[in-house]
């Protein structure tokens, strides 16, 4: 039977200058991946299943297991605690978008701009990010912004921008949790080799989704610089993971009840912010609600559905080595 480690240490040091160089590559990865799509302002669907794939396999998964370790009291075997917390998270996030998304109505209907119940128009954009692009000809869309821009005067953030950074935070803030996480356990970890080569893509492949939804931003010229920090700070948090999981190394053990709990509890939180944004935010709103999407052929939806498939099959299938 496996000696069981619930204390300190226990971090595995084997490859260390491999373990060192990791935090480079991961780096290259994980930022090419993010600032890729942000600076060629290329846009796809892929973005959306990455998201709900991390949370189910990636997430959730993993969470389970580390709340049901043995290293943790019976207490903690009672309730499916992963399952709760990440249903807490996902109703937290929705109240918190239900009250920005009142707030946010009530000033556009303060200044005279009408709102789309559907999500369709301006007002949707108080607590929800781009769907689709306004046509060229719509005069009537073009003038609403203007006079909103104008009523602000150029002191606050547009509403509309406010609700788009309010949404990829939200699902940047999930996808952060999970970076530092596995970049914590890639230091310690004695299957390293094999977790090395599986973050490595897993980085790259969720950056260019976080980088495709950061390229969708369609932000004042002054606030372009959002995009591009969202890739960056994307790019090195896994990387920063590693750093502090490698300073910490004799002491930290990732299988020890303390890191089995915070990481436990983290993972279900995050879970459920990315399976919220990923269902609602993103699902719903590229395939529903796009206007883009709804006037598109048959022959374009069949393909935005074949890489939302892709790209799920692909996270998933990399969850069965991290």
């Amino acid at each position: 039977m496996a000696y069981l480690n619930c204390g300190s240490g226990g971090g595995a040091t084997t490859y260390p200058q491999l373990r060192i160089a990791s935090i480079f590559i991961v780096l290259i990865g994980s930022m090419g991946g993010a600032t890729f799509p942000v600076l060629s302002k290329r846009t796809s669907w892929l973005h959306v299943p990455k998201a709900i794939a991390t949370a189910f396999i990636h997430l959730l998964s993993p969470a389970i297991s580390e709340l049901s370790s043995p290293c943790l009291s019976l207490a903690w075997q009672d309730y499916p605690y992963p399952l709760g917390l990440a249903m807490l998270s996902m109703f937290s996030i929705f109240i918190v978008e239900l009250v920005a998304f009142r707030w946010g109505t009530a000033k556009l209907t303060a200044l005279g701009v009408k709102h789309d119940v559907h999500g369709h128009g301006l007002g949707a954009h108080a607590a929800h990010g781009p769907e689709g692009g306004i046509p060229d000809g719509d005069s009537s869309s073009e003038k609403m912004e203007k006079d909103l821009e104008s009523a602000h005067d150029h002191k606050h953030l547009d509403l509309g921008a406010a609700g788009q950074i309010i949404g990829v935070f939200i699902l940047e803030f999930g996808v952060l949790l999970h970076s530092m996480l596995i970049g914590l356990t890639l230091a310690v970890d004695p299957s390293f080799k094999i977790l090395f080569v599986v973050i490595v893509f897993h980085q790259t492949f969720e950056g260019l989704g976080i980088g495709t939804r950061l390229a969708t931003l369609q932000l004042p010229p002054k606030y372009n610089y959002v995009a591009i920090c969202g890739a960056v700070l994307y790019g090195i948090t896994t990387p920063l993971g590693i750093a502090v999981g490698l300073g910490v190394q004799s002491t930290y053990n990732p299988g020890s009840t303390t890191a089995s709990i915070v990481s436990g509890v983290l993972d279900s939180l995050s879970a459920g912010i990315l399976l919220y944004t990923g269902l609602v935010e993103l699902l719903a709103h590229e395939f529903i609600f796009n206007k883009e999407m709804i006037g598109a052929s048959n022959g374009r939806v069949a393909y935005a559905l074949s890489c939302m498939l892709f790209g799920c099959g692909i996270m998933a299938l990399l969850g069965r080595w991290a």
